[in-house]
């Protein structure tokens, strides 16, 4: 069955970036024990990519001549104008996440979805009750202010923990269930 799933990174204060989308607190843990590990198994498990505008923009402003999903279909849901890296498979949408869902699960082939980000759009897909599971490997950094992990609509019903592990230098990952859609 298809999941639609948030993996994402998140300071023990809850934020994604920094008020400027900096990552710098973040790429500081680049390369720590068991992250790749981690990462490889979740990616390998993914069908297709969903992402917001600004995390498309702040990629292709900081790794201009590449693009690191080659071969995976990739939806950016945007109200601006972008163009795609040449031999990329990216798709500008506009519009509600709910209206795309069929589409979203045929590109994704029988394999699970990532919402990459950023919280705006993984809450929309969360308050749409689309949204099946939640990884996020909290990271020991406190930032005071920032883009919010999930800055939802109002409060879910209890989420199930499913799994915890901890990684290197004080890295802990969540695996977390949406209650089912009714």
């Amino acid at each position: 069955m298809v999941s639609f799933q948030y993996f994402v990174a998140s300071s023990l204060d809850g934020y994604i970036a920094t008020d400027k989308d900096d990552l710098a607190w973040l790429l500081q843990f680049d390369g720590f024990d068991g992250g790749q590990e981690s990462y490889d198994a979740f990616i390998a498990d993914v069908g297709c990519i969903v992402m917001g505008g600004e995390t498309y923009a702040w990629l292709r402003e900081h790794e201009p001549d590449t693009w690191p999903y080659p071969g995976t279909p990739c939806w950016v849901f945007t109200r601006h104008e972008h163009s795609a890296p040449e031999g990329a498979n990216v798709t500008f949408v506009r519009g509600a996440v709910g209206e795309f869902v069929d589409d979203l699960k045929d590109d994704a082939g029988g394999r699970n979805i990532w919402v990459v980000g950023g919280g705006v759009l993984a809450a929309q897909f969360a308050d749409a009750r689309l949204l099946d599971e939640l990884i996020v490997s909290v990271i020991p950094v406190v930032l005071g202010s920032g883009k919010p992990l999930l800055p939802m609509t109002g409060p879910t019903p209890p989420l199930e923990l499913t799994s915890s592990r901890t990684l290197g230098r004080g890295i802990v990952e969540l695996r977390y269930r949406f209650p089912a859609r009714t």
